[in-house]
């Protein structure tokens, strides 16, 4: 098994980046938010899973052990493949998962593509309690508010990340109602 690998990115795609380790390039896929902050010339050093099939053989990296794990959870999660438990990764940040999994809000995965009401369910069943340690982070749990910020800024065009960030920087003294927190979620948007 590759456990990790580092070295230069020399090639980037929709999915994967390439990355050569003293002239063999190894292809690696990796969630989208890490394609975004990448680019070819770049030191990269990723946590990896290596996938072997009868007719396939595919290379998975992550920047934390964290990721890496989220991804094995996902894995065993029925009807969850590789690349659906990637997308997943691509779609929501590490603290949304936690949040969605330990508030048991299927809500959220269910806007991951490819994923339906009962595959968000199982999720939520089978993952609990096996979350990887955050390290003593808290976690901010999700309410019926929080639902309804995300709602409305998936409704005004923002990505489901792009809203669960949002979310994620109203600071915790904000009054707990729909209007104000998505007043506070929007300003988010104004500093880019």
């Amino acid at each position: 098994m590759i456990a990790s690998i580092s070295g230069k990115v020399i090639q980037l795609t929709k999915e994967t980046v390439i990355i050569d380790i003293n002239g063999l390039g190894f292809e690696v896929f990796v969630p989208k938010p890490l394609l975004s902050e990448t680019e070819a010339g770049d030191l990269l050093y990723l946590y990896t899973y290596m996938l072997v099939r009868e007719d396939n053989i595919a290379l998975y990296g992550f920047t934390s052990l964290e990721e890496k794990e989220l991804f094995l959870q996902f894995l065993a999660v029925g009807g969850i493949g590789p690349k659906l438990s990637l997308s997943i990764l691509s779609s929501l940040s590490i603290d949304n998962i936690r949040s969605a999994i330990l508030s048991e809000k299927p809500d959220y995965f269910s806007r991951v593509p490819g994923i339906g009401k009962k595959t968000a369910q199982k999720i939520i069943i089978q993952m609990q309690g096996k979350l990887p340690d955050s390290d003593g982070l808290a976690i901010r749990s999700i309410t019926d508010v929080d639902d309804a910020v995300v709602d409305a800024l998936i409704s005004l065009g923002y990505s489901v990340i792009e809203a669960q960030t949002a979310l994620q920087t109203i600071p915790k003294n904000t009054p707990d109602d729909v209007e104000t927190k998505l007043r506070v979620a929007l300003q988010y948007f104004d500093h880019f």
